[in-house]
């Protein structure tokens, strides 16, 4: 059982790891001595299954390797987010995973925490610094996948709504798919572009594909390339009665996205997506391969994986626990990883 208090600055929570399975004695300096070793994970965002399932796995690889694990949460405030960079400079952490964000605010912040001595792993945030691996889902790939699915059922003429934020590396990486598909099938019409990260993010979402289906109501498909954005779009569409006329295609799953899918009728009909637990593993697990000495690479990559409606009712999968058992390579990534390297228990 982890062990977590509250630190009284910002909000800023610790998490104090106890022995794991394995000997640290016999992992490389400075893992070898228990607990002497922090590292700080720095969040930009963090509302939705995604991210409480990526923490979870961030937080079990952490116990599993025997470092003490402080977590800052910004909310999506970039000013605050570099804060927490210093915050966790000051507080003498050995290394930071810096979890999504924006360049423009984080470019500087990573930079002054190099500059510290401290070994810095970036997840889905460009901050335009060679020396900082980036860790990603192969974004580019969870967008074409999608979209390849929705052209498989769709053919290559339809009017889609499209839901995109820019300035975020995993959405603008996505967003490289969907315009290199719609040049390849000038038969696809961008109706509407639309997209928010407003908290609470699917609730914001809903609000604006109300007006958006309402003003195009020839928009067939939607692409979603964010779970919290799939699910506001479904919220829309229900309300609208529209489920038997829009397929919504997206990335990212999760337990509750695997039951909205699966519900009679869902105009939610595929998503591509990699084990957000298991990309919050290998995100710890580059970050110890640096404290150690080791190169992870300067990307590091956990391919995804397509999920479609029907497969999940045809297999009866109801939860992440059953996805993964129809589908090994959602159990585990052998990415970032070496022979001294404890794993979590699952």
């Amino acid at each position: 059982m982890l062990r977590r208090k509250v630190l009284k600055i910002l909000g800023v929570a610790a998490l104090g790891t106890g022995m794991a399975t394995a000997t640290f004695a016999d992992m490389p300096a400075p893992l070898d001595n228990a607990g002497d070793v922090k590292i700080a994970l720095v969040r930009y965002l963090s509302t939705g299954d995604f991210f409480q399932s990526y923490l979870a796995g961030v937080e079990s690889q952490a116990e599993a390797l025997g470092v003490d694990l402080r977590v800052f949460d910004s909310r999506q405030d970039a000013a605050l987010q570099a804060d927490m960079v210093d915050q966790a400079i000051a507080l003498g952490v050995d290394g930071i995973i810096i979890q999504h964000g924006l360049t423009e605010s984080m470019k500087d912040a990573a930079q002054r925490a190099v500059d510290a001595g401290i070994s810095v792993v970036a997840f889905d945030v460009d901050v335009e610094n060679d020396a900082i691996p980036q860790v990603e889902q192969s974004d580019y790939l969870l967008g074409r996948l999608a979209l390849d699915q929705a052209l498989a059922d769709n053919g290559n003429a339809f009017t889609a709504g499209y839901v995109y934020v820019p300035g975020i590396a995993p959405l603008d990486r996505r967003n490289v798919a969907w315009e290199e598909v719609r040049e390849a099938n000038p038969g696809i019409t961008e109706a509407a572009v639309f997209g928010t990260l407003d908290n609470p993010i699917a609730n914001s979402i809903a609000n604006q594909a109300r007006s958006v289906l309402q003003a195009n109501p020839n928009i067939t498909v939607v692409f979603a390339p964010y779970d919290e954005f799939a699910k506001g779009v479904k919220i829309a569409v229900d309300e609208a009665g529209l489920t038997d006329d829009v397929d919504i295609y997206s990335a990212d799953v999760s337990t509750a996205d695997i039951s909205a899918m699966r519900e009679p009728g869902s105009a939610w009909v595929a998503t591509v997506a990699t084990n957000p637990a298991v990309v919050g593993e290998v995100s710890v697990r580059a970050l110890a391969l640096l404290l150690t000495g080791e190169d992870p690479g300067s990307s590091i990559v956990v391919p995804p994986t397509l999920i479609t409606q029907d497969f999940l009712n045809e297999q009866d999968i109801s939860n992440m626990e059953e996805l993964g058992a129809r589908m090994p390579q959602f159990q585990h990534a052998d990415v970032a990883m070496a022979d001294w390297m404890p794993l979590p228990s699952r």
